[in-house]
C-alpha cells in the first residue's frame, strides 16, 4: 500500500501538475503576459510563490519516499535554483522519475521503521505515522496551493485538471 500511495499517487499529482501548468501557460500566452507572473505569484504574503510550493509539493514526495525506504541519503538533492516554467516543469519530471525508481519491495518494513528530521529535535515517527500524518498532507497542501495560486490568477483550470484521469471501466 506504501507503494501506491507514495509512487502511484504522488507521480499521478505531479503529472497533473504539469497538465495545469501547461494550462496556465496556455492561459498566458491568451491573455499576452509573461508566465513568469504566475510563477511568483502567491495566495497571501507571508505564503510560498508558486514555484517554491511546486519545489516543497517536489521534495515532500522524493524526501518522503527515500525516508519510508530507509535511503534518504542516496536521495538527490535540488539547488531550488527553478526560475522558469522549463525549469519548474523539469523538476516536477525529475521527482516522478525518481519516484518511478521505487518498487514495493523499497517499502519493505516502512510502516514500522523510526522517522526523524533536523527540526524534530530528536523525536520520531513511525514510518506510517510519518506516511499519513506527515507526507500525504504536506505534499497535498502544496499541490492544491499551486492550484489555488492558478486558479485565483485566472488560470481556467478546474476539479477534473486537479484529480486528471480517471481509470472507469465501461459496465459489464
Amino acid at each position: 500500500m506504501i507503494h501506491t500511495l507514495v509512487v502511484r499517487q504522488f507521480s499521478k499529482m505531479l503529472g497533473n501538475l504539469l497538465v495545469i501548468l501547461n494550462e496556465a501557460e496556455k492561459y498566458a500566452g491568451e491573455k499576452k503576459f509573461d508566465v513568469a507572473v504566475l510563477l511568483q505569484a502567491r495566495l497571501a504574503p507571508d505564503q510560498f510563490n508558486l514555484i517554491k510550493q511546486i519545489q516543497t509539493a517536489c521534495d515532500t514526495a522524493k524526501l518522503g519516499a527515500a525516508r519510508l525506504a530507509g535511503t534518504e541519503k542516496d536521495a538527490p538533492v535540488n539547488a531550488d535554483t527553478e526560475a522558469t516554467l522549463g525549469e519548474i516543469k523539469a523538476r516536477i519530471e525529475g521527482t516522478v522519475a525518481y519516484l518511478k525508481g521505487f518498487t514495493a519491495q523499497s517499502f519493505a518494513g516502512a510502516a514500522e521503521r523510526r522517522i526523524t528530521q533536523p527540526r524534530w529535535n530528536g523525536k520520531s515517527l513511525s514510518g506510517e505515522e510519518f506516511l499519513v500524518q506527515h507526507v500525504i498532507p504536506n505534499f497535498y497542501f502544496h499541490v492544491t496551493t499551486t492550484y489555488a495560486i492558478l486558479r485565483h490568477n485566472g488560470v481556467p483550470v478546474g476539479k477534473r485538471n486537479y484529480l486528471g484521469d480517471m481509470p472507469y471501466r465501461e459496465p459489464a
